[in-house]
């Protein structure tokens, strides 16, 4: 992920993690100093591309910067990359122009040249790796393969695949009343204080022999059993080789590094010196720990872009992708035999046999740069979820266009809406890592019927399987409105016999050019109206809920009336819910003040929120910002809010974090401390995980039952 450079030419080719490192460490610490400078004013410089591959910027009068890529469009060589300066190749001008270049992948590249089974507007996206940005090839229609990221939706680098998800507690306790309290008295109980601490999650298991100090307070004061130094473990069958354990540790150092300045002063240094780690742990077969790194500089420079066209990024992205960086690293450098943690490289492969998909919902896309587009889910007989995706130039307006687009492979021509409420056959098939659905060659598509909407619904309880991606399946379940609220709706959820929670529908995007907002507001003015939802968890709020997809529940009288083309669902980005959907006497208007309609049935958001906004003041204003509520007197108003609401270990991390980050240990000579830094980011590694599963087992609880 890379600033986006509007009118500024071509954008820069993808550069190997090892060779933007080593520019910036040729570098002399004066024009180190100047480099954050040097990068920003690339975002406005025009960048030319010449007939034969090269790409030329012109940095001052007399410095012209020429990066050549191979034939994979991916500079992987020092050479690659020159500048007609006389400081060449130690110059500020080559090493900036490398720093704005987006991270190449490590998906090894496909062969280069067109594919003769891909038509002109195909909708299969070819595979240029994720990271790889909008190639001279690529008209507006070629379906850019840009990350969806749409309000509310969580991203690859956003979803947790480290460690154990904290099971449900054991008995209700005060923390799952928290929710249930306000909700309801009756029905399931909710996750409780009984779950695995975040020790336990740093762990994954028996640890080797304590090493020096990590943080202390009893929420975690199990993580000392987990070494961070000490001498490296000889080579064990089934455990990290020493060339591992020290790749592991270079990477913790450097990503502590990160956290300790926060993104608004993590520069290009700091991001060269995660590369530099990045490249090691390569070299050592640490493919899920560099994959992580890479996230991490992705998302830091899209945090950071000085065109601010990514001011929107979330901030729950980047700590979801440093959470699953610390904690590899954390659990790698102790020398823990779990071999999910080394990983694999991610390469596209070929099913066997043909697939046969079912389409579900189409979901628009409003991605930074003004990117804009469509994606089709669709799911297999087995839960597996793959996506179809045209993300190109263009906005809220492309988006909208984009929902009835064409797709065409070779002879296949369908569109988006008629895919997400049919089937597809596909022989010959590729699948990239994250579940999308690529054009190579020989892949063939056939259009084929669909399957009823209440098996798609149902298909998002199965658990995530390999292959399947690693976005987590969207979230459904069967709703009564309550009441409007602003844009939002308050809904109960339908459990049978009990009263179900009450919870939130939000718009999944608020732009006027889709439908989300008018819908949900139409959906709120019927109180009583029964709908089956299928949407994504806001990453922040477990009560909230951002629908994508809203269709009749079976067996209702006071449910929607769908037309019969529209297959019992109809997408809220796209489909108009018109009064003719819905059921006699349910055209009642909005009503003037809806929030005191719904006073006594509105959900309380958890107090889990108050430490997530500290993780994220952490992530994103450093060290010093973490460690404001520890000399303002809001802590202890904030430790007494969570233990109110039960969560008695939330409140322990939330207060040791402040002090552990207030605390500036030094040594005799006024210097910091050495195990300062490594003490401060396990106690946020500790706080983190556990915010993270205690969210997981808060959401099950209440849109799994």
């Amino acid at each position: 992920m890379t600033p986006p450079r509007e009118d500024t030419g071509a954008p820069l080719p993808p550069v190997a993690p090892a060779v933007s490192a080593a520019a910036v460490e040729s570098l002399t610490t004066r024009l180190r100093g100047r480099l954050d400078q040097a990068v920003a004013s690339l975002a406005t410089t025009t960048v030319d591309l010449a007939e034969d591959g090269t790409y030329g910027i012109r940095c001052g009068a007399d410095a012209w910067v020429t990066l050549a890529p191979g034939p994979s469009g991916t500079i992987t060589s020092p050479d690659q990359a020159r500048c007609t300066c006389l400081l060449s190749p130690r110059c500020l001008h080559r090493a900036a122009a490398l720093a704005a270049s987006p991270v190449a992948d490590a998906i090894p590249p496909r062969e280069p040249g067109p594919s003769p089974d891909r038509g002109p507007s195909a909708g299969l996206a070819p595979d240029r790796g994720p990271s790889a940005g909008p190639g001279p090839d690529r008209g507006p229609s070629a379906g850019l393969d840009t990350d969806p990221s749409p309000e509310g939706a969580p991203s690859a680098a956003a979803v947790p695949s480290a460690g154990p998800v904290p099971p449900a507690g054991q008995a209700p306790s005060a923390e799952g009343a928290s929710l249930a309290k306000p909700v309801s008295s009756a029905g399931p109980a909710l996750p409780t204080e009984g779950a695995p601490s975040a020790a336990t999650a740093l762990s994954g298991g028996p640890a080797p022999s304590a090493g020096p100090a990590l943080p202390t307070g009893p929420a975690v004061r199990a993580v000392r059993t987990v070494s961070t130094a000490g001498p490296v473990p000889p080579a064990v069958p089934g455990r990290p080789s020493a060339a591992q354990v020290r790749a592991a540790g270079g990477l913790w150092t450097a990503a502590s590094a990160v956290l300790a300045a926060g993104a608004v002063a993590a520069g290009a240094v700091p991001q060269a010196e995660l590369l530099r780690a990045a490249h090691t742990a390569r070299l050592a077969g640490l493919h899920r720990a560099e994959g992580a790194a890479l996230a991490v500089v992705r998302h830091l420079r899209a945090t950071r872009d000085p065109q601010g066209a990514h001011r929107a990024h979330r901030a729950d992205e980047l700590v979801a992708a440093l959470r699953e960086l610390l904690l590899v690293t954390h659990r790698l450098k102790a020398a823990d035999p779990d071999p999910e943690l080394i990983g694999g490289v991610p390469h596209n492969h070929r099913p066997d046999g043909a697939l046969r998909l079912y389409g579900v919902c189409r979901e628009p896309v409003v991605g930074p740069g003004g990117a804009g587009g469509v994606v089709t889910h669709l799911v297999d007989d087995t839960g597996r979820w793959y996506t179809l995706r045209d993300v190109g130039p263009g906005g809220p307006a492309r988006a909208r266009r984009a929902g009835t687009a064409h797709v065409a492979v070779r002879s296949f021509l369908s569109d988006h809406e008629r895919l997400s409420r049919g089937g597809l056959v596909v022989t010959g098939a590729v699948v990239a890592p994250d579940g999308r659905l690529l054009a190579e060659r020989g892949v063939r598509a056939t259009f084929a019927a669909g399957r009823p909407w209440a098996d798609a619904v149902a298909a998002t309880a199965a658990p995530d399987r390999p292959g399947s991606g690693h976005a987590p399946p969207l979230t459904g379940c069967d709703v009564r409105i309550v009441a409007a609220e602003g844009e939002e709706v308050l809904v109960r959820v339908l459990t049978g016999d009990a009263p179900g929670p009450t919870v939130r529908l939000a718009p999944a995007h608020r732009h006027p050019a889709l439908a989300h907002t008018a819908n949900l507001r139409r959906l709120g003015a019927c109180p009583g109206l029964e709908v089956r939802v299928l949407g994504r968890v806001d990453p922040g709020r477990v009560t909230t809920l951002r629908p994508l997809a809203v269709g009749p529940v079976p067996g209702a009288e006071t449910t929607l009336r769908l037309p019969q083309e529209w297959r019992d669902r109809a997408d809220l980005g796209y489909d108009l819910l018109a009064d003719a959907r819905f059921p006699a006497g349910a055209h009642c208007p909005p009503p003037p003040r809806p929030r005191t309609a719904a006073a006594d049935a509105r959900p309380v958001d958890s107090p889990l929120r108050r430490i997530r906004d500290l993780v994220e003041l952490a992530v994103t204003g450093g060290r010093r910002a973490a460690a404001e509520p520890a000399r303002d007197g809001d802590r202890a108003g904030h430790v007494a809010a969570l233990r109110r609401g039960g969560f008695a270990t939330g409140a322990d991390l939330f207060a040791e974090l402040g002090a552990v980050a207030a605390r500036r240990p030094r040594d005799a000579f006024g210097r910091p401390a050495r195990d300062d830094q490594d003490q401060y980011a396990a106690q946020w590694l500790a706080t983190a995980v556990y915010l993270t599963g205690t969210e997981a087992a808060l959401a099950r609880g209440l849109w799994h039952r």
